[in-house]
């Protein structure tokens, strides 16, 4: 991973499935902000993931937390994964994988003896002053929003 806890996370700019850009910075002083990393939407480990979420959205808010997926999906792909799923947080694009690299996510991966360049399902856990104070890199899709509520709910 090229970041580290307690060090200012790395700062991003993307696009949303609107089209509209979203920044670290929009929540800095505001909101806790919970950036996880997937490999591709509509995909069953993905969407188990990301329903996950969708349901717990009002125990993230009281939190005062935001949750932001990031994955490399076109804009039109994440509207499709949105609206199929009834998704009700931001899903952002990062087709180029910068802000993946920028996060150590974009790795080289294995797949039935094939290899390539993808994304490793990861979850970052930025506090409202913009530091970064956890990082998951063994996320399980089932209990990842348990796991990270916990986490917000214990430590910030």
């Amino acid at each position: 991973m090229s970041v580290k806890i307690g060090n200012m996370a790395p700062a991003f700019t993307l696009t949303n499935q609107d089209g509209k850009k979203v920044s670290l910075r929009d929540y800095k002083g505001k909101k806790n902000v919970v950036l996880y990393f997937y490999p591709k939407a509509m995909t069953p480990g993905c969407t188990v993931q990301a329903c996950g979420i969708r349901d717990t959205k009002a125990k993230f808010a009281k939190l005062k937390t935001v949750v932001l997926g990031v994955s490399i999906d076109s804009e039109a792909r994440l509207t499709k994964f949105i609206d199929k799923e009834g998704l009700n947080f931001d899903l952002l694009s990062d087709e180029d994988h910068k802000i993946c690299e920028k996060y150590g996510v974009w790795q080289k991966k294995k797949n039935y003896g094939r290899e390539y360049m993808g994304i490793v399902r990861s979850s970052f856990i930025i506090g409202s002053d913009g530091k970064l104070k956890h990082v998951m890199d063994k996320v399980k899709t089932k209990t990842h929003h348990d796991d990270v509520l916990e986490y917000i709910s214990e430590n910030l």
